[in-house]
């Protein structure tokens, strides 16, 4: 496969394919049910504007997120849109027997054939409490340290190709290739690609090895952009995969009528932040108790660090910033996932994003 293919034919005329990442965030005074809502709503938008392809993060025990099924979420989404690609970024492979997400993806792949991707990531987030809880086990370490064994195994239960004499021989992924096998079976011409995803040299080297996709999480580990593709594109083996690199970042991004407005949610989600990484995870909060909050001066340097990092403003101001990141990091997709306590002000973000872009609507 080459890089073009992984591309794909984008329907609007960014010049670097433009994607989504949807973490299906719950503000204070709205509901998952309401979140759920606004993520069908967005996918629709990212169809209709040509957005290129529409994922889900594994994230578990935050109230303000409300994405711990991918799978479940991407089949709800299939349901509502007919062209775009639908995938996980991703799904924590350590936290699932590798069986389990086989069977999950060829499941979706048969929903909406030619549309999915598996986007896969070692972390398990979340709390180290709660991945002993998802994973029946307190020795963590030992996920992420067998996740190329484990990679290795999913892959043979995408493909149903292990060896004779393994002892996983006869158990086979379904919906899968064995169904192909099988008196008037009918192989389907489609197999959920696999993208490693990271925030460290870790993933990206393996990525460049195996000869696979790979998306960095630039939106929470921007200091490490640069080095980790560098070393993807420097390690990078041709594949049956892929025949050259292929390299998406993630990217904070909101886009609203008012530069005031932007820097209000903006700091709204930095709160939020603020919870989360010292055990106080909520609802995201309104802008107005993001206002109202007494911040310490440790508090001011996180939040002058991690809002740098964010790309926010009016349209052409995250424009000018979106093109810019493009060329420092050589990014061959940019996946930008946006922040707000409103639902409907996260989608206003993406229709302004596409509307910065000329992006034509869908007929």
């Amino acid at each position: 496969m080459t890089a073009d293919e992984i591309r794909g034919t984008a329907q609007g005329t960014a010049p670097t394919p433009l994607s989504v990442l949807d973490l299906v965030t719950v503000g204070a005074g709205h509901t998952a049910t309401e979140a759920l809502r606004t993520s069908v709503e967005l996918s629709r938008l990212a169809e209709s504007r040509g957005f290129h392809r529409y994922w889900v993060a594994e994230h578990h025990s935050m109230p303000g997120v409300a994405s711990s099924s991918p799978a479940v979420i991407l089949a709800h989404l299939a349901a509502h849109t007919n062209r775009i690609r639908l995938g996980s970024g991703g799904v924590m492979l350590p936290n699932h027997a590798p069986l389990v997400i086989a069977e999950q993806f060829g499941t979706l792949e048969a929903m909406a054939p030619g549309r999915i991707d598996l986007g896969l990531g070692r972390a398990p987030g979340t709390d180290g409490a709660t991945a002993a809880a998802l994973r029946r086990t307190d020795r963590l370490n030992e996920g992420a340290d067998d996740f190329p064994e484990q990679l290795a195994e999913l892959n043979r239960f995408l493909d149903d190709d292990f060896p004779d004499g393994h002892p996983y021989r006869r158990i086979h992924a379904v919906p899968g290739p064995v169904q192909a096998t099988s008196p008037g079976g009918v192989q389907s011409p489609h197999r959920p690609p696999v993208w490693l995803l990271g925030s460290s040299g870790f993933s990206a080297r393996l990525a460049a090895v195996l000869g696979l996709p790979f998306a960095f999480a630039h939106h929470f580990s921007a200091q490490n952009t640069i080095p980790a593709l560098d070393l993807y594109r420097e390690s990078f083996q041709p594949s049956a995969v892929l025949d050259e690199p292929y390299a998406v970042i993630g990217v904070s991004a909101l886009a609203t009528e008012d530069e005031k407005e932007a820097r209000r949610q903006v700091m709204a989600g930095a709160l939020n932040m603020i919870r989360l990484r010292t055990g106080r995870p909520g609802l995201v909060p309104t802008p107005e108790e993001a206002e109202a909050y007494e911040f310490s001066p440790m508090e001011r340097e996180f939040i002058g660090s991690w809002n740098s990092n964010i790309i926010h403003g009016t349209a052409d101001e995250v424009r000018a910033g979106l093109d810019d990141l493009q060329k420092r990091t050589g990014a061959d997709e940019l996946m930008l996932t946006s922040h707000a306590h409103d639902g409907a002000l996260r989608v206003r973000s993406y229709e302004l994003i596409a509307d910065a872009y000329g992006l034509p609507t869908a007929a």
